[in-house]
């Protein structure tokens, strides 16, 4: 099954899919405003801008499971990674990403095992995975390992190199 096919709603309330992206390369990411971690959302715009125009997109979707860190509206959210670190790339609704109400897109990313071959439960936030062209998820990175850590960008560069 390919994660295009996955319902989604936006930030802002919009149905839509990853399919939206079909033929770009994914960033995928599980979000939080309020963590130690939230200052990578510099990074994820940094990928953003620095890759878009050769096919990356990074897809944000916040997550309120890790010590409530995402406690915020959809507006609220919105508003705050706007402000705050100019976030220009897609923005989900916030989901559950482990446990009985996890969303089917996290059903299937879970799956997929980390450099160190562990797959399953999503330990933290600002847990990354790349998506190929065609809707297959073929890298997973741990909430540590920033967006602009070279093992990252190799992962979405390898997807540029027989385009």
């Amino acid at each position: 099954m390919s994660l295009h096919d996955i319902p989604l709603t936006t930030l802002d309330g919009r149905p839509t899919t990853l399919g939206e992206y079909a033929g770009r390369v994914l960033l995928v990411v599980n979000v939080a405003s309020r963590c130690g971690l939230t200052p990578q959302y510099a990074g994820l715009e940094q990928l953003q801008q620095e890759y878009g125009e050769r096919g990356l997109t990074v897809v944000g979707v916040p997550c309120n499971q890790f010590a409530g860190q995402e406690p915020g509206s959809n507006e609220e959210i919105a508003q705050f990674c706007s402000a705050t670190y100019g976030v220009s790339f897609p923005m989900m609704d916030k989901v559950e990403v482990n446990g009985e109400g996890r969303h089917p897109l996290f059903t299937e990313l879970t799956q997929v095992a980390d450099a160190d071959g562990e797959a399953g439960d999503v330990v933290w936030n600002f847990e990354k995975w790349v998506i190929d062209r065609d809707g297959q998820p073929v890298a997973r990175f741990r909430s540590r390992t920033e967006p602009t850590d070279p093992q990252v960008v190799g992962a979405i560069e390898a997807q540029f190199a027989g385009a």
